[in-house]
C-alpha cells in the first residue's frame, strides 16, 4: 500500500509496512513541517520585486522533490526594499492555511513605504499596509481561492484594555484611504483625545479631561457639533473668524444662524425677512417671545405663532399691553404682603390703578374715556415742615405741595423756579414763641390788590394761606385764614 499525504501541508502518512528501513527519514521530515507550523520566520522579498510567492507545500508530494517551505511558518515578517506595492501569492491555491503577516519592508525609492497584497486565487485579497500586521486565512478553493482578514469583525469580552499602565501614549488608529483618525490617551496630559492623523495630541477634534470636554485644538478654524437629521441638519459651532458661538440650521458654521452668542450679547435670527421666536412649551399652555418681522415689533404672547394672542408688544417708541380683544389686560406688581395692578377694565373702558390683582377691584385711581380721573380714596400731598425760617426763604414746589413754616425771624419768600402751572396747595405760617415775625413776598407772589400778606403777631399764632400757580412767575395767594389755635 502506498503512502498518502495531508491535504494542506503534505505531511506523509506512511502505509502499513511501507518504507521499511527508511521510515525515520520521512518521520523527521514530517516533524520539521510540524515545527514550522508553530513557529516564526523573517522572509526577505527580492529588492524592488513586484511579486513574491509564498509556498505552503510542493505541488506534487511524493515526487521525490519535497522540501521545507516558508509558507509552513504561521508568523511571517516580510522584509526587503520595495519601490512599489508587492503582490504576495500564496501557493498552491488548493492549500488552506492561516498566517500572522507583518509588513516590515522598507522604501528603496522616495514614494513609499509600500503595502503587500496577499492573494491565492481570483477571490478576495487582503492588503497589509507598511508597518502593519494582519491575521489572515486562505481557503484553498482552487482557482477561485480567497485570502480573508480573520479579524474583520472581532468579538471581545466585556472589557477591552489598551495599554499596560506605563507612561506612554496609547491609541486606536483608523487607517483611511485619504485621511486617518485616532482615539488615544495623551498620557503626559492625562487626556483622552480624538483627532486627525495617527499622532496622539496633534490635530485634536475632541478632548476629554477630568471635568470638561473640549472641541477643537485652538487653531484658527471653525469647530462644530452637527446633528444629522433625516430631513434637516442642525449645528452648534464656533465661528472662529467672528469669535461667536452659533446654533444654526445645516452643517456649515455661520450659515442660517438661529442663535448667536458673542462676548456680551445673544442674537436670535440671522437678519432674514422671517419671524424669529423663543417658545416656552408648557404642559397646558405655551408662550412665546418673538419678532414679528413684517410688523417690526417684538411680541410676547400665548401659543407659538408670533403675532397671535399677544400680551405685550414693543414697537420703536411704544409698549402695548394686550391685542385689542374684549378682555381685561394688566400689569401686576406681586408684593410680599400686598399686590398692586395697573390695568384696562375693558368692559368699563377705564384705566385703573388698584390694590390686588383683579382689574376693577379696590381701585385707587380710575381714568375714563373722557379723561376724568376718579380717586378711590383721599389724596395726600407732600408737605415741607420747616421749624426754623428767617431771612430769605426759597420754597421747593417741585418736591412739595404744601408748606408748614415756623418763623424764627422776619422772612422774605424769594422767587422760586420750581413751580408748575396748575399746582395748588396751602402755606401754613407759625409764629415762634416770640411772635411779631413779618412776611415779605418776592415779585412772583401775587395778592389781591397787591396788598401783600399781614400775619397774626401773637406768639405761636397759626395762619393758613392758599395758593394757585397761574403761570410761570405767577403764584397767586388767597386771603389768609388767621389765628388758628
Amino acid at each position: 500500500m502506498a503512502s498518502s499525504y495531508t491535504t494542506n501541508f503534505s505531511i506523509e502518512k506512511m502505509a502499513t509496512g511501507d518504507q521499511s528501513g527508511t521510515w525515520g527519514t520521512t518521520t523527521n521530515h514530517n516533524f520539521d513541517i510540524l515545527d514550522r507550523i508553530v513557529s516564526y520566520k523573517s522572509v526577505a522579498i527580492t529588492t524592488n520585486a513586484d511579486t513574491h510567492t509564498l509556498t505552503i507545500r510542493e505541488a506534487s508530494p511524493g515526487s521525490g522533490t519535497e522540501n521545507l517551505q516558508d509558507g509552513m511558518y504561521r508568523v511571517i515578517k516580510f522584509t526587503g526594499a520595495l519601490d512599489s506595492t508587492c503582490t504576495v501569492t500564496i501557493a498552491p491555491n488548493s492549500a488552506a492555511s492561516f498566517f500572522i503577516i507583518i509588513n516590515a519592508t522598507t522604501d528603496s525609492g522616495s514614494s513609499g513605504p509600500y503595502s503587500l497584497i496577499l492573494t491565492q486565487g481570483s477571490g478576495a485579497n487582503v492588503t497589509v499596509a507598511n508597518g502593519k500586521s494582519a491575521v489572515v486565512y486562505c481557503d484553498g478553493a482552487g482557482s477561485g481561492a480567497a485570502v480573508v482578514n480573520a479579524l474583520s469583525a472581532p468579538i471581545f469580552g466585556s472589557t477591552l484594555t489598551i495599554g499596560d499602565g506605563t507612561a506612554e501614549d496609547t491609541k486606536l488608529v483608523y487607517d483611511g484611504n485619504a485621511k486617518d483618525f485616532y482615539m488615544g490617551l495623551d498620557d503626559s496630559a492625562d487626556k483622552l483625545v480624538v483627532g486627525v492623523g495617527s499622532a496622539v495630541g496633534t490635530n485634536s477634534i475632541l478632548t476629554l479631561d477630568d471635568d470638561s470636554v473640549t472641541i477643537g485644538d485652538g487653531a484658527a478654524a471653525d469647530t462644530k457639533l452637527v446633528y444629522d437629521g433625516n430631513a434637516k441638519d442642525f449645528y452648534v459651532g464656533l465661528d472662529d473668524s467672528a469669535d461667536v458661538l452659533i446654533i444654526g440650521e445645516g452643517s456649515t458654521v455661520g450659515t442660517n444662524p438661529i442663535l448667536t452668542l458673542t462676548d456680551d450679547s445673544v442674537t436670535v435670527g440671522d437678519g432674514a425677512a422671517t419671524d424669529t421666536k423663543i417658545v416656552y412649551d408648557g404642559n397646558a399652555k405655551d408662550f412665546y417671545v418673538g419678532l414679528d418681522d413684517s410688523a417690526d415689533k417684538l411680541v410676547v404672547g400665548v401659543g407659538s405663532t408670533v403675532g397671535t394672542n399677544s400680551i405685550l408688544t414693543l414697537d420703536d417708541d411704544s409698549v402695548t399691553v394686550g391685542d385689542g380683544a374684549a378682555v381685561d389686560t394688566k400689569i401686576v406688581f406681586d408684593g410680599n404682603a400686598q399686590d398692586y395692578y395697573i390695568g384696562l377694565d375693558d368692559s368699563a373702558d377705564d384705566l385703573v390703578i388698584g390694590l390686588g390683582s383683579a382689574v376693577g377691584t379696590t381701585p385707587a385711581i380710575s381714568i375714563d374715556e373722557n379723561q376724568v380721573t376718579t380717586f378711590g380714596k383721599a389724596t395726600v400731598g407732600a408737605t415741607d415742615t420747616d421749624t426754623s425760617n428767617t431771612g430769605s426763604v426759597t420754597l421747593n414746589f417741585q418736591t412739595n405741595q404744601n408748606f408748614v413754616l415756623t418763623l424764627t425771624g422776619n422772612v422774605t419768600l424769594a422767587n422760586p423756579s420750581t413751580e408748575a402751572v396748575g399746582q395748588s396747595g396751602i402755606m401754613v405760617f407759625i409764629q415762634d414763641g416770640t411772635g411779631s415775625r413779618t412776611l415779605s413776598l418776592g415779585t412772583d407772589y401775587e395778592t389781591a390788590g397787591g396788598a401783600g400778606i399781614t400775619l397774626s403777631t401773637a406768639a405761636s399764632a397759626v395762619d393758613i394761606v392758599p395758593y394757585f400757580v397761574k403761570a410761570a412767575g405767577s403764584i397767586q395767594l388767597g386771603a389768609p385764614q388767621k389765628a388758628f389755635s
